[in-house]
């Protein structure tokens, strides 16, 4: 009995052409992955180091470094104007030296213009936090515009304080309590945090907000983070967002030296919002179309020799449009110098579908006379290790 006449004696040259131009796609795809994060315009300097108090701690903050004792001021020394009012500023009790520069204190803990040589304990105060609404997230920028209710409680009456964002800028505020020891503020503002991608699609980003008092450090107040006085606002979402968790907790930010005897730790608030991807959404996006592409390539399989100009057109385009979708994912997220799940998916989805094209070029490698097992073992091999990288790229 004779053979059945092969239709092909190979695969079309469009199906090469097209094999070869997805792969030099997807090199360049999987390239530009490794290429730094460039960090967002908006984002501020970060400090150099920082003393993290999270809420629940014991109220007292963490020691302080004690700064070597100053030399008395000499006769030619000039002291500042003091002053009159109860809204007195540490650096009018700074002296200046000879040659000018910067004042300091020659008493107290900090030699900074700063310091407050007179004061003995800290100002407790507690900060509440409600947040009211996030709008405008860009996972691409790591921005985000926030509105939110801050009350300000102390056990003594608190000094005069101008709070800034570390980390953002203020687009509006109300003064809605103003006491000596309470006051009650209504912010909205645009703040940057940065992303982390390693578990997309199945992600949580963390929302940090920090906010700053600099002209009074540590040795003048404390600020304490209450829990039981930090909540979300009735009703509260973030559009495409599920609300995983908030937390709030203080700092004592320490500055690099801007200026000679730059030695305060100023306190800092920072409240955080974590939110996490819907995982049906997430699957929807990213598993289901890579899985869609495997399955369907690998229905090539099961079309004998004489089909092979067919099989080899299941297996090519396969792989172009992995490509295209690999490119539409990457699109909507920043360059990271990492690769995330998503990324390791789409590599099992590479390698699954080149076991594909392995599998109908042996048959140009090999006799015809194992043409027969070539096929058969095609069958028996590729599906189960295709299963296995794919698990292996969704769990690592």
């Amino acid at each position: 009995m004779t053979k059945p006449a092969r239709k092909s004696k190979g695969p079309s040259i469009v199906s090469l052409v097209s094999a070869a131009v997805a792969v030099v796609l997807g090199c360049f795809i999987l390239a530009s992955k490794t290429s730094a994060q460039e960090p967002s315009p908006n984002a501020p300097p970060r400090a150099k180091a920082a003393i993290v108090a999270r809420i629940g701690a014991p109220a007292s903050s963490a020691p302080l470094p004690v700064a070597a004792p100053a030399a008395e001021p000499s006769g030619e020394w000039k002291k500042t104007a003091p002053a009159d009012s109860a809204d007195r500023s540490p650096i009018d009790s700074a002296v200046l030296g000879p040659k000018g520069g910067v004042p300091t204190h020659a008493t107290g803990r900090f030699r900074s213009p700063f310091g407050d040589p007179e004061a003995k304990t800290p100002v407790n105060i507690r900060v509440g936090m409600l947040l009211a609404s996030v709008r405008q997230f860009d996972i691409k920028e790591g921005t985000f515009e926030a509105d939110f209710f801050m009350s300000l409680t102390s056990d003594r009456p608190m000094p005069k304080m101008e709070l800034e964002f570390a980390n953002g800028r203020e687009d509006h505020k109300s003064v809605l309590a103003d006491t000596p020891t309470f006051k009650l503020y209504h912010y909205a503002g645009n703040f940057y945090s940065p992303v982390d991608l390693r578990d997309y699609p199945f992600d949580t980003q963390k929302l940090v907000m920090e906010i700053e008092e600099n002209t009074h450090g540590t040795d003048a107040i404390r600020l304490i983070p209450e829990a039981e006085h930090s909540h979300l606002d009735d009703g509260f979402q973030v559009p495409g967002w599920e609300v995983a968790y908030i937390e709030s907790r203080t700092l004592n930010h320490y500055y690099p030296d801007r200026f000679d005897n730059d030695d305060m730790y100023y306190p800092q608030y920072q409240f955080h919002l974590g939110i996490k991807r819907f995982a049906t959404s997430a699957a929807f996006t990213v598993f289901v179309p890579a899985i869609v592409i495997v399955l369907i390539s690998l229905s090539g399989l099961w079309l004998p020799r004489a089909e092979l100009e067919v099989r080899s057109n299941a297996s090519a385009p396969m792989l172009a449009a992995a490509v295209l979708f690999h490119f539409a994912l990457m699109q909507a997220l920043p360059a990271t110098a990492y690769l995330t799940r998503a990324d390791k998916v789409m590599l099992a989805v590479y390698a699954s579908l080149m076991l594909n094209m392995i599998a109908t070029w042996l048959w140009f490698v090999f006799h015809e006379r194992h043409e027969e097992a070539i096929f058969r073992y095609g069958r028996m091999v590729v599906p189960p290790l295709t299963v296995a990288l794919m698990l292996g790229g969704s769990l690592l």
